[in-house]
């Protein structure tokens, strides 16, 4: 197929050399030049969004925030005025459910099938090509860009209508933030009361307690490995947008709004560019203990 890839950061490029790989001829598009020129350097052609729209059977965007979709997607030079009837727009950004079915209406009146896929598995899912794409759409859309999803993904699936792909991402991200706590929580009491920190983890997560924040974000904390497999930053968004969305239903998430709440001392820290795991700093912070 002929794709169209817009957003080549820390998820996107590594999805992006998945399709090179699989031998589809691949059209790409950052606002940064520089993170895009490995994919170039691959055999990818660097294009400004309207060529590549035009010249493409499905575009995939991963961008950073909603407001990023709906200016690259339903902007006065937006990528839906120049698809193709019968193309298909999968977004795998984290976006809003409310965005989600405005661009598939927008979409379906003009002959193109739209997916909402936003994806889990962070670095290095996307990396290993084992990501969980969680879809909003029609299957004939979903049909048509299915083998494309597979290069880069051990999961996909089609979770209803435009939107739903969204909600679903968000149920992720709010399991996910319990994960997150309970892990930075569980590091510091370990810690203050004399274990070993990496015997620790390695025990803990062949039991019921185990998740992916506790085995492979533990261990990046307790090194001191803070770079970036889903920045601070981004992670605050989502948790974001999943609160509007109880707002809007009438829940009460008192952990979600906790945790995010810790997440934005961490960005009044400096700790916004960092990953995830550097949650750890804010409650260190906190406590006033440290455990390297």
């Amino acid at each position: 197929m002929n794709i169209g890839w817009i957003g080549t950061g820390v998820m996107g490029v590594s999805m992006c050399k998945h399709i090179l790989k699989a031998g589809h001829k691949l059209r790409i598009y950052n606002r940064t030049f520089a993170k895009a020129q490995p994919l170039v350097e691959a055999g990818a052609e660097f294009v400004q969004p309207r060529e590549l729209a035009q010249n493409s059977d499905a575009v995939f965007l991963m961008l950073g925030y909603p407001k990023d979709v709906e200016q690259v997607v339903l902007g006065d030079q937006g990528i839906l005025n120049h698809m193709k009837k019968g193309t298909v727009l999968v977004d795998h950004t984290t976006s809003s459910p409310e965005l989600a079915e405005r661009i598939f209406k927008e979409a379906k009146e003009k002959g193109i099938d739209s997916i909402d896929a936003p994806v889990s598995g962070g670095d290095i899912g996307a990396r290993e090509g084992r990501l969980v794409v969680m879809c909003g759409g029609e299957q004939k859309g979903l049909d048509r860009i299915n083998d494309v999803l597979k290069v880069y993904s051990g999961n996909v699936q089609l979770m209803g209508s435009a939107g739903l792909g969204q909600h679903t991402k968000m149920v992720n991200q709010i399991v996910l933030a319990g994960n997150m706590i309970g892990t930075v929580e569980g590091l510091l009491y370990g810690h203050k009361c004399g274990l070993n920190l990496e015997q620790l983890i390695n025990t803990i997560k062949s039991g019921a307690a185990n998740s992916t924040a506790w085995s492979v974000l533990g261990l990046r904390m307790v090194k001191g490995d803070f770079e970036p497999g889903f920045y601070v930053e981004h992670f605050i968004k989502d948790l974001s947008i999943g609160i509007n969305e109880a707002n809007r239903m009438n829940l009460s998430l008192p952990g979600l709004a906790l945790v995010k709440q810790l997440y934005h001392a961490l960005v009044a820290q400096g700790g916004g560019r960092n990953g995830t795991q550097a949650l750890l700093l804010a409650l260190e912070r906190l406590n006033n203990h440290k455990i390297r």
